[in-house]
């Protein structure tokens, strides 16, 4: 990890470039853990993992103006352990060019996110949320606990997808996403790179729409 953020309070971090190869693994750009109010401005960050990870214990998180690329874009509730417990809360991304993901296994949640105002250009997973994430190569089972996710807005994400599923909510059984709402989303594929057309997976969650969504989640 490039800069780690533990176990604080009213943290303000702004004109950071952070930049690290595209295969380089667990190159973290910026790491927040148990930290509350930080504020992460104007930021510019290139790694081969996370562009901004928000662990245990982190509420009341703003991100703004954040150009991330190569990278995995911004992983909230990103535990480390299947054992851990995480509380995240109160995050907003705002005016970024990114991509989220909220990586499941555990227990405790992840609540009251937004991401809002971001462009994708030909992103692999642009919004996805996985509560069955395991790092192994092969198929990834249901897991019997989970972070429950709830109160996840992602509001106004325009752009491409280097991936035919450009969302893909991937929630528990036995802990469903809840109260997941889509705002003017408009997600294509990019013929140059071979995705033509795009679609969305959704299991155990409840989304709701608003405006002008593409794509949609199946009906069921």
């Amino acid at each position: 990890m490039h800069v780690s953020f533990q176990n604080c309070t009213y943290v303000e971090a702004s004109n950071l470039v952070v930049h690290a190869p595209e295969g380089s693994p667990n190159t973290d750009g910026i790491h927040i853990t148990a930290t509350q109010n930080i504020q992460i401005t104007n930021t510019t960050i290139a790694t081969g993992d996370d562009c901004i990870s928000v662990a245990n214990r982190s509420e009341k998180i703003q991100a703004t103006n954040i150009t991330c690329g190569p990278g995995h874009g911004i992983s909230i509730g990103s535990l480390g352990s299947r054992n851990s417990k995480a509380q995240v809360s109160d995050v907003v991304v705002n005016g970024a060019k990114i991509f989220g993901t909220t990586n499941g296994g555990g227990s405790g949640s992840s609540s009251n996110i937004t991401f809002q105002n971001v462009e994708m250009k030909d992103v692999k997973d642009p919004i996805i949320i996985d509560q069955n994430y395991c790092d192994q190569d092969g198929p990834c089972k249901q897991q019997s606990s989970a972070v429950q996710v709830k109160n996840i807005v992602y509001r106004n994400i325009t752009g491409t997808s280097a991936s035919k599923v450009a969302i893909d909510f991937d929630c528990s059984q036995s802990h469903p996403c809840q109260g997941i709402v889509l705002q003017n989303v408009n997600l294509a594929g990019n013929e140059d790179i071979g995705v033509e057309k795009v679609t969305a997976v959704c299991n155990n969650v409840n989304v709701r729409n608003v405006g002008t969504v593409s794509p949609r989640c199946p009906k069921k």
